[in-house]
């Protein structure tokens, strides 16, 4: 938690943590597409839902509850993104690398975008707005300056109205369309495909894949691949493109996949699998959580996130998966 503990707050009113509690999945897919982390939005939230509950006594109802803990959830992110970089995926930062080379220089993780648990999300962001949780918009957002983020996806993503956006940030509703204005144009350039909600046909594509990779059949795999597909494998500071390439990798350096075993996992709306490796010390440790992007029946990349916390498993942990099989 973000500087704040409940052990340290002060409550107005024994009730009031309880009262706020339904709001936190909405805020936290609200704080995920500002901040880019899965973590960061829980400390996020937890910091907002505790600034509100020691100032429960002072909130007048000039405005709704739900607006009022937008307003405290906006600045938390606001004042967190005033002193970082973006957040971004290896796309957004560097050109596609030869599979030939080893994956030897890593990043700080509070470099790249992280998924998010669909757990952890509000329902309605998964049936009414998914397009608005996967990977790539996410990942498009991160490059409007942090006020035209939170212009866009509270006009954009959850339907605002301009004066409530204007109020909410202390300014005005010209100030609200101007800055909207400028985040389409910047989100325009782009250019990000409108994805349909996973169907049936997404989730046999799903078990194909996850069929031959723990197979390690890379015919079957590579066959689920466009031909210019891509994969990404965060915090590794490379990516890569074409099936010629992905195939190399699976065959030269990303051999030591080979036997591994995968759990469900639900990620940003999206098709995705959790992938554990074999473990030199016996069983499977978490290896990488795999997010699928399709289009027309196949994959068109294939982001890996990678777990880095051995043993602690902070991210599978996150996700709801074990530490080690």
């Amino acid at each position: 938690m973000s500087g704040l503990a409940v052990a340290d707050a002060v409550p107005s009113d024994d009730s009031s943590m309880a009262d706020l509690e339904p709001y936190r999945s909405e805020l936290t897919g609200y704080c995920y597409r500002m901040l880019g982390s899965t973590f960061d939005a829980d400390d996020a939230v937890q910091e907002t839902l505790v600034k509100a509950w020691q100032s429960m006594g002072g909130f007048e109802g000039r405005s709704s509850l739900r607006s009022w803990l937008y307003r405290i959830a906006t600045n938390v992110c606001l004042d967190a993104l005033r002193a970082r970089q973006r957040r971004a995926v290896p796309m957004d930062m560097m050109e596609p690398r030869s599979a030939s080379l080893p994956p030897s220089h890593t990043l700080p993780e509070e470099t790249w975008l992280e998924p998010v648990p669909n757990a952890a999300l509000d329902p309605a962001e998964l049936t009414e707005r998914s397009d608005s949780i996967r990977l790539a918009f996410v990942a498009a957002l991160q490059h409007l300056p942090p006020r035209q983020r939170a212009v866009l996806i509270l006009r954009e993503v959850l339907a605002w109205q301009a004066a409530e956006v204007a109020e909410l940030l202390d300014t005005t509703v010209v100030s609200v369309n101007s800055a909207l204005q400028r985040a389409r144009a910047t989100l325009a350039e782009r250019d990000l495909a409108t994805a349909a909600p996973v169907s049936p046909e997404d989730r046999e594509l799903l078990s194909r894949y996850v069929a031959a990779f723990e197979a390690y059949d890379i015919d079957g795999l590579v066959s689920l691949l466009h031909e210019d597909a891509s994969m990404s494998m965060p915090p590794f500071a490379m990516w890569l493109r074409g099936v010629d390439e992905l195939r190399t990798w699976y065959l030269g350096f990303g051999s030591g996949c080979e036997d591994s075993r995968m759990l469900p996992c639900e990620v940003n709306g999206m098709l995705s699998i959790a992938q554990y490796k074999p473990d030199p010390e016996g069983g499977h440790m978490p290896w990488a959580i795999h997010a699928l992007e399709t289009s027309d029946g196949r994959i068109s990349h294939i982001h890996h996130f990678i777990e880095t916390d051995i043993p602690g498993a902070k991210l599978f942990v996150r996700f709801g998966l074990p530490a080690h099989l």
